[in-house]
């Protein structure tokens, strides 16, 4: 199942995603508002635990690649969140893309077409997304996709005391 957007195709993994993967992981700017930075193994292992739940429902986060200039930039996509958060049940709207990439509307677009393929093609009522209180330029992404905002929370995988503990919540109904 492929997503194409004006500029980009939302596709499955491939195992040579796994290397630019790794890049996305150890980069401490593309990882500023994640706990920590990942090792390879870790990295890989993410990946393979998100083609697996691909594999599993038929969707999740895709890979995005930008025809004629890059296989892989990041992922943008569809999850439920693995611990219970103030919103659940819930089906969260993600991203993580390369640095390189940032600031040309690229997030926006693809999480809109996951937004529009959650509601039509799934049936989703709603669709949430949530970052820590810092990171505006994700808060942007969301105001720009006309999710609402919806309060704070703390993130229960993070310990008290941590500086990203302290959640936004946005939300979106299906049109």
């Amino acid at each position: 199942m492929e997503i194409r957007t004006q500029r980009m195709i939302l596709r499955h993994w491939r195992e040579a995603d796994l290397v630019p993967f790794r890049a996305l992981g150890v980069n401490p700017g593309v990882m500023e508002f994640f706990p920590a930075t990942l090792s390879a193994a870790e990295s890989d292992a993410l990946a393979h635990q998100l083609m697996a739940a691909f594999a599993k429902s038929g969707w999740g986060m895709w890979a995005v690649e930008l025809p004629g200039q890059a296989p892989f930039i990041g992922t943008v996509g569809l999850k439920v969140p693995a611990v219970p958060l103030p919103c659940s049940p819930c089906v969260e709207v993600a991203w993580r893309l390369d640095r390189d990439h940032w600031g040309k509307g690229l997030a926006t677009e693809a999480a809109q077409a996951v937004l529009d393929y959650g509601f039509s093609q799934l049936g989703l009522a709603e669709i949430v997304s949530f970052t820590a209180l810092p990171n505006v330029r994700s808060k942007a992404v969301m105001e720009r996709l006309g999710m609402q905002p919806d309060g704070e929370f703390d993130h229960p995988a993070l310990p008290e005391g941590h500086w990203l503990r302290r959640h936004a919540l946005y939300r979106k109904k299906a049109p």
